[in-house]
């Protein structure tokens, strides 16, 4: 059985710190800060998050299911992907499970310890395990909309 995600202080003190070193323009892996208008609010929410890089796409995969910034990000079908002073507006399509089972599946081994709880599933199980999965952990292609500066 999958873990729930809770936000702990860890978790905000890593976040806070990938924030913060993102903004500066410091490399983090693959992590940039995706800003997306919040569904209830109107208002920018902005979160890191890994940009994942497979056959020459780009996609946000949601290890955690479907946090705040999946269900902001599903309303509002675009954002705005950041590190230091270089900003992007993005449009994103959260793919169907049999479209995200691949990605997720290459993705897996990337999260180390942090995300492995989450899944039931391993990056040794098959393709058909990670299309039973995948409604856990929203996938999405992300296309760049224009650049900001």
């Amino acid at each position: 059985m999958t873990k729930t995600y809770r936000v702990t202080f860890f978790v905000r003190l890593g976040n806070l710190f990938a924030t913060t070193m993102t903004r500066l323009g410091l490399r983090m892996g693959p992590i940039q800060l995706l800003t997306v208008r919040g569904r209830k609010s109107g208002e920018p929410r902005t979160t890191p998050v890994a940009v994942v890089e497979q056959d020459g796409e780009r996609y946000l995969v949601a290890p955690y299911g479907a946090v705040n910034w999946v269900r902001n990000l599903r309303a509002a079908g675009e954002a705005i992907l950041t590190r230091g002073r270089s900003s992007e507006t993005i449009r994103a399509r959260e793919l169907t499970p049999q479209e995200a089972a691949p990605i997720l599946k290459n993705s897996l081994g990337g999260g180390g310890i942090f995300t492995h709880g989450y899944f039931n599933v391993t990056s040794e199980s098959p393709l058909q395990d990670f299309e039973r999965e995948a409604p856990q952990h929203p996938v999405f292609v992300i296309q760049r909309a224009f650049t900001v500066a």
